[in-house]
């Protein structure tokens, strides 16, 4: 509710309407699963743990064909969508405060894992600016956690659709990594239940799995999810 001041004039109420609208919920942005912070100090924010996210390739080239570097006969099964500084709570700081960018080496290694110069240079300008490194370092860490989850058997080359449902996928991640318990890990579908994304849980310093914090969940309906084969 605004407040009216008695001693305002009539042409100040709409800056004052407009004022409270911007500091509302709506005017804050939303990634799913939570809510994001504008962090625009010179200093990184502080944060808790990453949260990586593991893209479906076949799932996201199914809608982007046209998308050369990633899709058209590639071959790509997981890659990496981004490595997230997540706080506990579920939110998480993004758009920190920088003056610095990719250089042509960082994103010629990057693009091993993450086959798309734009989702780079988008992932370091909302993500990696938070993390308190630089462009290279903050790559070469997610390279390492890229690293650090073996993919399961069965998705690692799928020339057919796998048949796995929810719980299918997350026994397979688990019985792939020692370490990992499914409280580590959430799956992302579209549409209910077209695999989009793995998201694991990592400890910020040495990228070990830890337990998720809140709105960290799965997304998808129960029974089998829709999983493209690799093309």
């Amino acid at each position: 509710m605004i407040l009216r001041n008695p001693n305002s004039t009539p042409t100040q109420w709409p800056l004052v309407a407009l004022f409270a609208l911007l500091l509302s919920p709506l005017g804050v942005g939303a990634r799913g699963h939570g809510h994001g912070h504008e962090h625009r100090d010179s200093a990184p924010a502080r944060f808790d743990y990453y949260l990586m996210s593991l893209s479906w390739a076949p799932s996201y080239c199914l809608t982007h064909r046209n998308d050369g570097d990633e899709c058209g006969n590639q071959g790509f099964g997981f890659v990496l969508h981004g490595l997230w500084p997540q706080y506990r709570n579920g939110s998480w700081p993004q758009h920190c405060a920088t003056q610095t960018a990719p250089d042509a080496a960082t994103i010629r290694h990057t693009l091993a894992f993450m086959p798309s110069r734009h989702l780079i240079e988008h992932e370091w300008q909302t993500h990696g600016s938070c993390s308190g490194l630089d462009p290279a370092a903050y790559f070469s860490q997610a390279d390492r956690a890229f690293a650090s989850v073996a993919i399961p058997p069965q998705l690692k080359a799928p020339r057919t659709p796998p048949s796995l449902s929810v719980d299918d996928l997350e026994r397979a991640f688990v019985a792939a990594n020692p370490g990992l318990a499914d409280s580590m890990l959430s799956v992302v579908c579209r549409d209910g239940g077209q695999l989009s994304e793995v998201r694991v849980c990592l400890n910020k310093d040495t990228l070990a799995p830890q337990a998720c914090g809140g709105r960290v969940r799965n997304s998808c309906r129960y029974g089998k999810l829709g999983i493209p084969a690799i093309d």
